[in-house]
């Protein structure tokens, strides 16, 4: 531990110690958290920053296509407020990222924000069309909202019980938090992590969360990559562009496949693309020897980038975005879908057929 965080262990101390309460306060059942009449799943973490929750988000949404199902996100640094139900006027700006990327990806998904998930869901619940399902995206901490399911990520390369509570570590509140967890996915694993690795990870986790808590080991699967700007054909130079919170897994990725990264220009997570921004992107393409260089981006900054006033600036330069979807290792994907789908067919089933007596 380096001397920063020794000075700062005792602000880690007492911000987790009130997390402890918050938490107790809620599970003693004295703070109030609600529960709804369909089956609600949660994707979080205790950790601060990427562990994966958007494309694991979209693994339950393929999985779950025979079903009424809506996403309901905060919608973070979006500039709207309250409850916002995505339509055709919806940008990047009115729901944030992430929402914004489910809606433009899966049409016939229901996509909302609201900052209060029971005001949310009870929106949602009022529809027309009301939804059979709902997945809380980024909630673990949302305690006001108890989720018939909940679903933890951590990340293979910052485990959560490495790790220590804010400001000392990145953790949003200390490890006994896991034990609240259904299930645990260990996310962006290498593909090749060995059985015994996987039995040191699960006994280290085994330590904080229940002990018939799943694990699961789950890593990405990256497709070929797919145009948005004006480039027809794909070079192996290129400009890496992320705002992202980890490049880690698309850096080595590129790695294996031969990708020559002439620059890399790494902005924040949740950054909001400008048009200096496209400007100095077309600088660095002028500037290049050589024709054939290219700028490799995610799906996440993709939707950014064509979308509002940039979008016809993107459409000027040779943009790709490499596609990711999540698959788990040691065939343990179909396990996983069976845990969803048998969850989903208990809750309905135990939902009393309104006008029974019995």
């Amino acid at each position: 531990m380096t001397v920063l965080r020794y000075l700062l262990w005792p602000f880690s101390i007492l911000y987790g110690g009130i997390l402890l309460l918050r938490n107790l306060l809620y599970d003693k059942g004295w703070l109030a958290s609600g529960r709804f009449d369909l089956p609600v799943i949660s994707v979080g973490n205790l950790t601060v920053g990427g562990t994966g929750k958007t494309p694991h988000v979209e693994y339950l949404l393929r999985l779950l296509t025979d079903k009424r199902t809506a996403v309901l996100s905060r919608g973070y640094r979006r500039k709207s407020k309250g409850f916002v139900l995505a339509d055709d006027k919806a940008t990047a700006h009115t729901l944030g990222d992430e929402p914004f990327q489910y809606y433009r990806d899966f049409p016939d998904v229901t996509v909302a924000v609201c900052e209060s998930r029971p005001a949310g869901i009870a929106q949602l619940l009022k529809l027309k069309t009301a939804p059979e399902v709902v997945i809380l995206d980024d909630a673990m901490q949302h305690r006001p909202v108890s989720p018939s399911l909940n679903l933890m990520l951590t990340d293979y390369g910052r485990p959560f019980y490495k790790d220590h509570v804010l400001p000392t570590g990145l953790l949003r509140e200390p490890r006994q938090g896991a034990r609240r967890a259904d299930a645990i996915i260990v996310t962006k694993c290498p593909s090749t992590l060995a059985s015994d690795e996987m039995m040191r990870i699960d006994k280290r986790i085994r330590r904080y969360s229940r002990p018939d808590t799943p694990v699961f080991f789950s890593t990405f699967r990256y497709g070929n990559p797919v145009g948005i700007g004006n480039a027809t054909q794909l070079s192996k130079r290129v400009v890496l562009l992320t705002g992202i919170a980890n490049a880690s897994p698309l850096l080595h990725y590129l790695a294996d496949r031969k990708f020559e990264v002439v620059q890399h220009l790494k902005y924040p997570d949740h950054y909001s693309y400008t048009l200096a921004d496209m400007e100095k992107l077309k600088g660095i393409l002028e500037g290049s020897s050589g024709k054939d260089l290219i700028i490799i981006t995610t799906r996440k900054d993709a939707v950014k980038l064509s979308d509002g006033l940039i979008a016809a600036a993107t459409r000027e330069l040779p943009i790709f975005y490499i596609p990711i979807e999540v698959y788990f290792l040691q065939q343990a994907g179909e396990t996983f879908n069976a845990l969803i789908r048998q969850h989903i067919s208990a809750f309905r089933a135990s939902i009393p057929i309104a006008g029974d007596k019995n």
